[in-house]
Formats: structure tokens, sequence, C-alpha cells
């Protein structure tokens, strides 16, 4: 076997950049969790004395620290002064807690894929799921916090008025279910917007269900927002007028017999909004970044959680917009469309 040079050169030397990425994003779990980050918002330029006296660390970690986030290109240093400074940019990614564009939780979603390796290595083998539950906690987390703000930033403005007559009924008050609710954060955002509506959120894992509660006490929406124990196809049906689905329909093993059910649980008149992650439909339409991501996580997490229902699917997280559309014409929903689509997502709009 010939080994072209050039081409070895170029995978090892990509290889190791993953490493050092790795290992980067240890320090911005760190940086966010010591509070790092936002000593340094908005102060301008600071020495590492400083920056260890504002976020109450030891100054020696501190500086050794600030110099691995300006290697990576997180933070800029000014050499004359000896100085480092978080721009208003790298703020809104790093330090920005309510931020469209802050990532540092979504590290608690790969610290919880390496801790659950043993578990991931015994589905592989065995062909076995591994169902939502048997994670690491923080993937809860992780997941919550990364799409709370995705979702803070587009839910009201963007999604729910681009689906035909929905935001005029929510005005006005109408009946919401928010199926695969996890920590409610999409459920109370939309009860904060239409204090005339009434909302419903479930989810089959009991402590996540816990934290939604919480989220809605917090957010003094409590007293229009319910979030309860279910599967996707046992809660109460009630009429409602919007049925929500956040990407959370491609971890499910029986995904037609769940939209289904939420056909038998809506109005008349009512509609499905469904959320999954954004894919084209070939494998060599998702070959960038973000199909990387959904793919890594689909096989840990999403193919994972399917496989363990033991049903008729594994969408996993790139299942694509013609796989979706299909499960909702099989369901029985006649009117099918593409609403809107991010980097992130694919927002789907039917109707019985």
């Amino acid at each position: 076997m010939t080994v072209n040079q050039q081409k070895l050169g170029s995978l090892v030397e990509r290889l190791i950049g993953e490493i050092s990425a790795g290992y980067g994003g240890v320090m911005v779990s760190l940086g966010d969790k010591l509070g790092l980050y936002k000593a340094m918002a908005g102060a301008g330029p600071l020495s590492s004395q400083e920056v260890a006296r504002r976020s109450g660390c030891a100054e020696r970690y501190v500086r050794e620290w600030l110099n691995s986030q300006v290697a990576g290109g997180y933070i800029d240093y000014h050499a004359t002064s000896r100085t480092y400074e978080l721009t208003p940019e790298q703020a809104m990614v790093l330090a920005d807690g309510l931020s469209p564009v802050f990532l540092p939780h979504a590290w608690e979603i790969v610290s919880s894929m390496w801790a659950d390796e043993p578990k991931t290595l015994a589905a592989f083998k065995t062909g076995k799921g591994v169902s939502w539950g048997e994670h690491d906690e923080r993937l809860f987390c992780g997941i919550g916090a990364f799409y709370r703000n995705a979702y803070s930033a587009n839910l009201v403005n963007e999604w729910l008025p681009m689906l035909s007559g929905v935001t005029a009924k929510l005005e006005k008050g109408a009946t919401v279910a928010d199926i695969g609710c996890g920590h409610g954060h999409s459920t109370v955002l939309m009860a904060k917007a239409f204090p005339e509506s009434r909302f419903w959120g479930f989810d089959m894992h009991e402590e996540s269900i816990d934290v939604a509660r919480q989220v809605a006490r917090a957010a003094g929406v409590e007293d229009r927002v319910r979030f309860e124990v279910e599967k996707a196809d046992t809660y109460a049906r009630r009429g409602y007028d919007l049925l929500c689905f956040f990407d959370c329909l491609h971890d499910m093993g029986r995904p037609v017999e769940a939209v289904r059910y939420a056909a038998t649980a809506m109005a008349e008149d009512g509609t499905l909004m469904l959320i999954e992650p954004f894919a084209g439909d070939r494998v060599e339409d998702n070959i960038n970044p973000v199909g990387r991501l959904y793919y890594a996580g689909s096989t840990t997490m999403c193919c994972a959680h399917a496989i363990s229902e033991n049903g008729t699917h594994v969408l996993g997280a790139q299942a694509g917009p013609s796989q979706l559309e299909a499960i909702l014409n099989t369901a029985g929903f006649g009117t099918v469309r593409r609403a809107v689509e991010t980097p992130f997502n694919l927002i789907i709009e039917a109707r019985r």
C-alpha cells in the first residue's frame, strides 16, 4: 500500500487541531464556571493579576488559562502591555448567558458523551439501546441550556409568526401542548409571550419535569403552565390548538405513532409545529461542521434512545425533510410545509 505523505500530513494536522479543540473545550467550561469570562466582559485590557482579582481565582492558574485562550483565538492579547481583552463579540459567545450565540454550556453535552463512553461501547457491540434517562446528568443540563438561548432568540419572534394564523390564536387564548419538553424552556418562553393562552409540557423523564416546574416558577408563569410526566402517546387529549415537538421526534422509536396520537389530541383546525435539526436528505448534503456535530450526538444519544424503545424507526438527528414529511403524511397530516429554516433547525408546519 502506497501512502501519500501529503494526505497523511494533512490528516495528522487536522487531528492535532481536533485534539487541541478538545483541550480547549475544557478550558471554555472552566472559564464559564469560574466566572473568568464574565470578569473580563466590558472591562477592556486587563492583566492576569486583575482578572484573578476580579474573578476571585489564583493568579498563576488564571495566567495559564488566559494564555490558552489567546492561543485558541478566544480572547485578545496586547503584547506591549501584557494584557488580555475580551472583545464584545467574544463576550456574546463566552460571557453573556442570555445571548443567542452563548456556547459554553454545549460542552456539558460533550462531557456527558465522554462519561457515557462505556455505555456507548457496549451499545455498539450488542446493538442494544441507551435510553435518555440512563445518560450522565450533564447531558440534560447541557441540552436544556444549549437550546434555551436558540429558542429564546427565534421561537416567538421568528418561528411562530411563520405558522398560518397561530400567533393570532395564541394572542386571543389558545391551548398548547409541548411534547418532549425537557426542562421546559420552550414552553415557558411561549407562556411568557402569550399570557391569554394555557400550556402543557410533557416529557417521560421525571427529573427534567421537576426542573421544568422550577423554570416555570422562576419565570412567574406557573398559573398558566403545567408540566406532567407522560409519554408521547399517553398525555391527555384536550383539543390543542398547537402541538409542538422541539428537537425530539427523531429520538422516538415510534415517531409515526407519536404524530398520529398528536393528530387525535388537537383541535379540528389545530396546527402541529415540528422543530428538527437542520439536515439535507443525503449524506453528501450534511458534510459540514453542523452535520458532523449532529451525527456525533445522534450516535450516542438520538439513535441510542430510539433503539432502546424497540420501535419502528431509528431516524437519527440528520433524518432530513423528506423522511420527516413522509412520517407526517403517514400519520394523517395532509398539509405539510417547511415554514422556515436556520443553520441549526428545520421548522415544519403540519395540518390535518
